[in-house]
């Protein structure tokens, strides 16, 4: 049997341990609590041509904001916009307008997107630096997706077969592609990518391909350009100047293939989604827009 003496020291020993305990669990955060700032997470989902330039302006806003939390995401413009209007989202990215049917869809769950220009963007057409191929018209670019014109030959290039590479159909730089240039903004036109273009799910991965591909061809927004790949000048009609895709040919509209990119909520923002809205605007969140290779919003 344990002496009666080392028992209450043991259960003096016990409380102190518990108090101890307790003070630690309890006292010391309740005090700190009110010290934290608050902490706000928004959540951000989307285009992948954007997803570059939309991490770099949350860990930019870090120092703006330190309390506010950003999550980041891509998935391509249609997954961005279906989660806004599933309402999993704060904010969607898209390198394409929404679609009347997804504002229709976004309506029926009370929501009303709402929609603003963030940068603005080129499609670079892009090959194989040993394709001696260094200037194409929209014609002829739609005529190779198409599948019209099949070998480099018929653009005074070499004899071999063009290998097609483009964006995944959830891309929205796929359907600005599709729209704008297989079918040369003619609403009414119903031409579709030649049934070989090989499909990738990222711009890394067209650039990966062209890299080692001398045959084929590729587009990417104009950001994701390494000097890996050769850049085509494109020349929007027959007799028309080829232009190379930059900030100054996109912002004098010479450039034929540019867009702009967006972002969109659920309704007007409030709160920490408004305010940061408003610093993506700020000369500071624009001027990162220029330094990856995107086109700042002119006021």
């Amino acid at each position: 049997m344990i002496p009666r003496h080392l028992r209450l020291c043991a259960s003096g020993f016990l409380l102190f341990v518990l108090a101890l305990a307790l003070q630690a669990c309890g006292g010391t955060d309740t005090e700190a609590a009110p010290n934290l700032p608050p902490s706000e997470t928004i959540t951000n989902k989307g285009s992948d041509t954007m997803v570059n330039l939309a991490l770099a302006w949350a860990e930019a806003y870090q120092s703006v904001r330190p309390e506010v939390r950003i999550s980041v995401t891509g998935g391509g413009s249609g997954t961005g916009i279906a989660a806004l209007i599933n309402g999993t989202v704060d904010i969607a990215n898209a390198s394409r307008a929404i679609k009347a049917e997804e504002r229709e869809q976004a309506g029926a769950q009370g929501i009303q997107p709402v929609e603003f220009v963030v940068a603005r963007d080129a499609i670079a057409i892009i090959v194989n630096h040993g394709n001696p191929v260094d200037r194409l018209t929209l014609q002829q670019i739609s005529d190779i997706y198409s599948g019209k014109i099949r070998n480099w030959r018929e653009v005074g290039g070499e004899d071999r077969p063009i290998v097609r590479l483009s964006r995944e159909t959830n891309s929205g730089t796929h359907v600005y592609f599709l729209e704008n240039v297989l079918r040369l903004g003619r609403k009414e036109d119903k031409t579709l990518f030649s049934m070989d273009t090989l499909l990738l799910p990222s711009s890394e991965g067209i650039t990966a391909e062209i890299r080692q591909n001398p045959n084929a061809i590729g587009y990417d927004g104009l950001g994701y350009v390494t000097e890996e790949v050769k850049v085509v000048a494109v020349a929007a009609e027959d007799g028309g100047d080829y232009v190379l895709p930059s900030a100054a040919t996109v912002n004098s509209r010479q450039y034929p293939i540019a867009r702009d990119l967006y972002m969109y909520t659920a309704g007007e923002p409030r709160g920490a989604v408004e305010q940061y809205m408003q610093w993506i605007f700020s000369p500071e969140a624009q001027e990162i827009v220029q330094e990856l290779g995107f086109v700042p919003v002119q006021e």
